[in-house]
């Protein structure tokens, strides 16, 4: 059985939670395999949102990091250092990492490391190269984000798939033929163009969260959704919504047209309780 429950979805904060466990026999001492995608917001935060999900931090197998930006970030470095929890990041991400880390030095240079241990915890990944985490299969692939080297993923258990997909400007051709077949979605519908065009936000920054390399318009996650659909696709739930220029509404509106089914059968994921926790 694979599951997910988001924690925590926004710009103030991303995190989500993918289990993944088999049938066996009450002797067994098999445990659910779980990967934590992204991490970003204070390690205190994070903390409580897992004694929510009612899963302790020890009990988390693999951190996976979709790239450098803080609100994904946020307390990976405490949190894998505390719990020996291993990392995996690409390359571009890692090396991006470690520049925040050495400017944090600089700023305290009696600290000669800021989170000891945590580089011997640091596994890199590629598009395209799966990562087994016990019953789970990652299978991470690159998209368009203004990061060093980002990357976004689906989990499986062999038998069913999740899409992960926040934080692209566009979905390129690679993007959709990676989460074609999933069975579900945790698709980012960041904003609602009108409200963008008509916000306050300065024009520089309209044009980074609209552009090719910022986040996906409701209406681009619609057509996504349009372009991947088929008759397994079991749910969709609607991520990174922008609180300034979006509403929940917005969102399950636009990809429930898509689907056939009303708004309120589309979750969106909220920066204080993400999801519940959902089967796929």
């Amino acid at each position: 059985m694979l599951r997910y429950k988001n924690l925590s979805s926004g710009s103030t904060g991303n995190a989500t939670l993918v289990e993944a466990s088999v049938e066996h026999s009450a002797t067994s001492n098999r445990r659910p395999s779980r990967v934590l995608v992204d991490c970003g917001m204070r390690l205190s935060r994070l903390l409580e949102l897992l004694a929510v999900a009612d899963i302790a931090p020890a009990d988390v197998d693999a951190i996976f990091i979709t790239h450098e930006h803080s609100d994904h970030i946020g307390c990976v470095a405490q949190l894998a250092s505390r719990y020996s929890i291993p990392v995996w990041a690409s390359s571009g991400t890692h090396a991006a990492l470690q520049d925040m880390q050495l400017k944090l030095r600089a700023k305290q240079p009696s600290h000669s490391q800021l989170v000891p241990g945590f580089e011997s915890l640091v596994r890199i990944a590629s598009d395209t190269c799966a990562i087994n985490v016990g019953d789970l299969q990652l299978n991470p692939f690159t998209v368009p984000h203004d990061a060093r080297e980002p990357l976004q993923l689906t989990c499986s258990d062999g038998d069913v798939k999740l899409g992960i997909l926040t934080d692209l400007g566009h979905a390129s051709r690679h993007v959709i033929d990676s989460i074609a077949g999933c069975n579900a979605l945790l698709l980012e519908s960041n904003h609602d163009e009108e409200m963008l065009y008509n916000s306050k936000y300065p024009a520089l920054l309209k044009a980074r969260v609209g552009g090719d390399f910022g986040h996906l318009s409701n209406a681009q996650a619609a057509e996504v959704l349009s372009t991947v659909m088929h008759n397994k696709l079991r749910h969709v739930s609607a991520a990174h919504l922008s609180q300034q220029n979006n509403h929940p509404s917005l969102a399950q509106s636009a990809l429930a047209d898509v689907l056939g089914c009303l708004p309120a059968d589309i979750f969106a994921a909220c920066p204080e309780t993400g999801t519940p926790w959902m089967k796929v």
